[in-house]
């Protein structure tokens, strides 16, 4: 039995346990020494105390976490599977005297049964406990065999670095005789370094100690509680898996007539989540600090230099640094940038207001002048929007050119929602130049335009240099030409953009590649509206080529299926093709969503199909740019559209569909000259299959002559209307330099030689359709022979005619014979092969393809490929695009076919 003799304060033999007391004389205090007890609904984390059983092996172990973590209890759970004896104490504040923290330490190992010899003498007075005393208690440490396993928790409340120093010279010198377990909600004064370094440290911190989503799912179930996956992930993210938001988020939600919705929705700040941190963090700390902590409220991250000019302060980095080392919910970003947990900083808003009233409007203000100034502009947006300072918010987006980002698919959703709350008592050129942008970036041109003509008002008469905001008038001057098919004025804003971009600093110009980009865009777009194709396509070049990165995404991808559309309307779809393929995968090479363009270059591959007498791929490339496009109101979007889906209801027979698919559903400045053409041809195409011969002739009359596209198609359907003469003259007009594409010279060759067989020259007729073949073989070309009717069949039945057809146009085995039952003819093939893949696959479009060839679901490929599910949709409709199909089936199918798998 052990005493305590107070008198002489040595430890001596003889006086019962219960009759001990401090150095002080007051009774030692048992509860100090009693393992916690674990609630009915704690919930065991098995790799949290699989990673303490380390402790058992090296001399020092820190659990650190902050307020409320689950480190007392996780550290009472693993003591609780040992079985050996454990020291446990809980310091309090007043054991910042050496003596005091001694005695009780001793006590707590007499209390677990693992007593000190009666050789370890500690001194009644606290301030005597000398280097002999702490000698003698290593020394007898020293070998025991279990080593006492001593618990400290809240040893935070240890802030003398003296008892530190003390504790750790006989953690040292006690060898393998002590074991010793820190439970501290910050970063104990020790030599932490060495024992790192050595091996002889297991830690525990704040990011391991978060639950997960799966333990907080269990958790809430041990309340009686079940939420879906998502919610328990959302739940997780805005408690950062802080183990007592959990658990009172729980118990609050067990007293509410909709717990789902609660843990769902619950405000922090009217919680018991806000009593916890306001008595345990908030109010624990000085009060300049807490003026600190209420400030900083209002910011997403803050830096020491922000928070001192919000604070007025000049400490504020030894503040932030002390916090987060304390683990008083301030995290830390790296490179000098910190935030606070979302909690604490929702429930730290709500409590600024009610302290300060009026200042929470102020901070948002400096917060946005001082990043505007570090030129962080889009939190110092959210800043000034947070302010209402909306001339301040307006200006500063016109002020460094980010006008464009409306437009980029990047930041747009996001800009949209700041401006959205942007009151009409906003005046002036740059809150009217927001929104202008607004409002053409949805195509709402009547609101658009009469902004833009504010903002071009106020610009007139504003005083000093405003370069970036005529420079972003310039900007939406262009697409308000594009959006309403007007050349002269696209090319009007793109000159006042020239004068004045000298005026802007180069290296503003520099950080906004998207600007040129979008201004070259859309003057190329509206100079083939007019059918300028070669002006178009200089500008539309030098756009697709634009540096940038992601920035320049959305105009390159656009410009991209531009020049996609200019090389079909001149007759080469395999180039087509090409480039529209590559437009669409702009994307693709920088990881980003698709983002919302006009999907022109679905619409090229949709003609480009036909072309091939591929339907249903047509159909389902424009299905997908009508879903792209939803909110475009482009004429070339329009006029594409209208090119893809009246060729695609002409070659299904369906004419009326065809004449009212033809008109583009767009108003314009001036009128398109192909997509003009495009209308009157199929005009007359339908009136011409329903014998009104002298209508479709005067149609074709209108066509204009300097294209050789509209030139074969009117020779073309003169020929059926039973002009000959009239349709090779119109071939003879073509000029030698015109250069025409092959989908052009297939089809004047097929006029040719329908020409020639109508008069009997068999042999030209023969030699003509062999062209055309050579011609149509290598870019897929069906729809011209198909399109041509019954007199080619007996020539490409025939040798030498048949192999150019074979495989790709007719049937490869058993041609067609002429002896067959009356009536019978040989035909053009049906449905035709699958084109050969266009484009190789990326190594994750392999992986998803070998998921679809084992008959995995989206989710479980996603799970497999460690990716989201969405993203492994859109490697999907990536590898459904390559390989010309539309289902899972026909890619692994197709896949086999060209020994992908």
């Amino acid at each position: 039995m052990v005493v305590s003799t107070v008198a002489t304060g040595d430890r001596t033999i003889g006086v019962p346990a219960e009759g001990r007391v401090d150095p002080f004389g007051d009774p030692f205090l048992r509860t100090r020494f009693a393992v916690p007890s674990r609630p009915a609904t704690f919930l065991p984390r098995r790799r949290l105390t699989r990673h303490l059983g380390q402790a058992l092996r090296t001399p020092l172990t820190m659990v650190n976490g902050s307020a409320g973590a689950g480190k007392t209890l996780l550290v009472a759970d693993w003591i609780a599977t040992l079985d050996r004896p454990v020291t446990w104490l809980t310091v309090e504040a007043e054991e910042q005297r050496p003596g005091m923290f001694w005695a009780y330490f001793l006590q707590a190992l007499d209390a677990s049964g693992t007593p000190l010899s009666d050789r370890v003498h500690v001194p009644a007075d606290p301030s005597r406990v000398s280097r002999k005393v702490l000698s003698e208690i290593a020394e007898d440490l020293v070998g025991r065999d279990p080593a006492p396993l001593v618990v400290l928790d809240e040893f935070d409340r240890v802030s003398a670095s003296r008892i530190a120093e003390q504790l750790e010279f006989v953690l040292q010198h006690a060898g393998s005789g002590l074991r010793l377990v820190l439970v501290t909600r910050n970063e104990p004064m020790f030599s932490l370094h060495r024992h790192r370094a050595a091996g002889a440290l297991t830690e525990i911190r704040d990011a391991e100690l978060a639950f997960t989503p799966e333990e907080a799912a269990a958790l809430l179930e041990l309340h009686g509680l079940s939420l879906p996956g998502d919610a328990v992930h959302a739940l997780v993210e805005r408690t950062r898996g802080w183990a007592a938001g959990l658990r009172l988020c729980a118990l609050a939600a067990q007293e509410s007539p909709d717990p789902q919705a609660y843990l769902k929705e619950f405000e922090a700040d009217r919680s018991t989540v806000a009593d916890f941190l306001l008595a345990e963090v908030l109010r624990r700390q000085p009060r300049e600090t807490q003026d600190l902590l209420l400030r900083v409220s209002v910011l997403d991250r803050f830096c020491p230099d922000l928070v001192n000019g919000l604070t007025h302060r000049t400490d504020a980095g030894r503040i932030l640094a002390e916090l987060h080392r304390d683990n008083a919910f301030v995290e830390q970003l790296g490179q000098g940038w910190y935030r606070l947990h979302p909690l604490f900083g929702e429930i730290l808003q709500t409590h600024l207001r009610v302290r300060s009233p009026g200042l929470e409007a102020d901070l948002h203000r400096s917060a946005a002048q001082w990043l505007r100034r570090r030129g962080t502009l889009p939190e110092a947006l959210a800043h000034g929007a947070a302010a209402d300072d909306w001339d301040f918010t307006a200006g500063a987006l016109v002020d460094d050119l980010a006008i464009g980002q409306f437009f980029t698919g990047l930041r747009s959703d996001e800009l949209n929602e700041l401006f959205s709350r942007m009151g009409p008592e906003a005046v002036g050129p740059a809150p009217e130049l927001v929104r202008a942008a607004r409002d053409l970036a949805q195509s709402d041109l009547d609101r658009g335009m009469a902004h833009l003509h504010h903002a071009e008002a106020g610009l007139a008469g504003e005083a000093g240099d405003p370069a970036a905001a005529q420079l972003s008038w310039a900007l939406l001057e262009a697409v308000a030409a594009r959006l309403t098919g007007s050349p002269a004025r696209a090319e009007q804003a793109a000159e006042t953009a020239d004068e004045v971009r000298p005026e802007i600093p180069a290296h503003l110009l520099d950080k906004h590649p998207e600007l040129p980009a979008l201004l070259l865009t859309h003057l190329g777009s509206t100079r083939l509206w007019a059918g300028r194709y070669e002006d178009a396509r200089a500008a539309l070049t030098e756009a697709a080529e634009c540096p940038g990165g992601a920035q320049t995404v959305l105009p390159r991808e656009e410009s991209m299926g531009h020049l996609a559309l200019i090389d079909y309307l001149n007759g080469w779809p395999g180039r087509a093709e090409h480039k529209a393929l590559a437009a669409m995968t702009e994307t693709e090479r920088f990881s980003l969503p698709q983002p919302s363009g006009t999907g022109i270059e679905r619409l090229v591959l949709a003609a480009v199909a036909v072309d091939r007498n591929e339907l249903g791929r047509a159909q389902s490339l424009i299905d997908e740019a009508d879903e792209l496009a939803l909110e475009i109101q482009d004429p070339v979007q329009a006029a594409g559209r209208a090119l893809a889906a009246a060729r695609l209801q002409l070659a299904r027979g369906n004419t009326r569909a065809a004449v009212a698919s033809a008109t583009p559903a767009v108003s314009t400045a001036v009128a398109s000259p192909w997509a003009e053409g495009l209308e009157r041809v199929v005009a007359s195409a339908v009136h011409l299959a329903e014998g009104r011969t002298g209508t479709a002739a005067e149609l074709l009359r209108q066509l204009p002559d300097d294209r050789p596209a509209w030139v074969v198609e009117a020779a073309r359907l003169r020929l059926a209307a039973g002009e000959t003469d009239a349709a090779l003259d119109l071939l003879d007009s073509l000029p030698a330099e015109s250069r025409p594409g092959p989908a052009v010279t297939v089809r004047a060759a097929l006029v040719r030689a329908q020409a020639a067989a109508q008069r009997g020259d068999t042999e030209t007729a023969r030699r003509l359709v062999a062209q055309a073949l050579l011609g149509a073989r290598r870019e897929r070309l069906r729809r011209p022979f198909i399109d041509a009717g019954r007199w080619i069949r007996p020539y490409l039945a025939a040798a030498p005619v048949r192999p150019l057809a074979a495989g790709w146009l007719v049937p490869a085995a058993a041609p067609p014979s002429t002896a067959g039952p009356a009536g019978s003819r040989p035909a053009v093939a049906g449905p035709p092969p699958a084109p050969v893949v266009v484009q190789e696959l990326s190594e994750r479009e392999h992986d998803v393809l070998r998921g679809l060839a084992q008959m995995m679901s989206t989710q479980e490929i996603a799970a497999d490929l460690y990716l989201s599910v969405n993203t492994v949709k859109t490697h999907l409709k990536s590898l459904y695009r390559k390989l010309a199909v539309n289902r899972r089936s026909e890619a692994v199918r197709r896949a086999r076919d060209l020994r992908l798998l």
